[in-house]
């Protein structure tokens, strides 16, 4: 394989490492921004568990009032109860106890829902609060993973970097022009390799059997008739010879 084919290989290897370095770094404060997101989802989670417990409690406060002075009304009336003195008035008492009595009931049942109802809430508060510890934890481990990532591709990024330079100064600048213009048309692959039976792997457009002979002997800059990416072969590997063990 000639040198500058070997080049523009390298070229294109280092290319690729940066591009997909540069990618990662660009993705990583979304990455960070994601797991700050499952965070504050999490928070959310149980901020919405205790508000809900809020409102059961305030609501059985608020019906155990209502139940209290059902209580006292209900009091009043049996103790004016001993007072009346005709039939009538006795009556007419009655229905009030037996009004408020009921009245009293319901919101007494009403009371005992909400009990259970804040019961099941604090379940969910205790579940809530385990999930965003454990949220927590785990982002945190995620952020510094993250983190030391990052100092790993940025470190690869500038190896690359530096190893493509030094490699651009020591090829032909027309060949670095030419890798570098197809690069910029197909989405930064400028090399591609013929296939055993003369097929161009990036297009998959056949190759004209005297163009894939001279592709073959990897001594030339030779460009894909369809795609335009700089071709070279790849010979296939040696057969692996089998050793046969013969049974005496």
């Amino acid at each position: 394989m000639s040198p500058d084919i070997e080049r523009l290989l390298q070229l294109q290897h280092l290319a690729t490492t940066i591009d997909e370095a540069r990618q990662e770094i660009a993705a990583h404060p979304q990455r960070l921004a994601d797991a700050e997101t499952r965070l504050g989802e999490a928070t959310q989670a149980v901020d919405a568990a205790k508000q809900r417990l809020k409102t059961s409690q305030d609501a059985r406060r608020d019906l155990e009032k209502e139940a209290a002075v059902f209580q006292g009304r209900l009091t009043k009336f049996k103790d004016q109860l001993s007072a009346v003195k005709t039939n009538r008035e006795f009556t007419a008492m009655q229905h009030e106890i037996d009004a408020a009595t009921r009245d009293l009931g319901v919101v007494e049942e009403k009371v005992l829902e909400r009990m259970m109802e804040a019961d099941a809430v604090a379940v969910e508060v205790k579940q809530a609060e385990g999930e965003l510890a454990s949220q927590k934890k785990a982002i945190e481990a995620e952020k510094k993973t993250l983190t030391e990532e990052l100092a790993t591709v940025e470190a690869s990024l500038k190896t690359a970097s530096d190893a493509r330079a030094a490699l651009v100064a020591q090829t032909d600048p027309n060949l670095i022009a030419r890798f570098e213009q197809v690069a910029k048309a197909r989405k930064g692959i400028a090399l591609s390799r013929a296939t055993y039976d003369g097929l161009c792997t990036a297009c998959h457009v056949r190759l004209r059997p005297h163009v894939f002979q001279q592709i073959r002997q990897n001594d030339a800059i030779i460009q894909c008739d369809s795609c335009q990416r700089i071709m070279y072969y790849q010979p296939p590997p040696p057969p692996i010879e089998q050793a046969v063990t013969h049974r005496s």
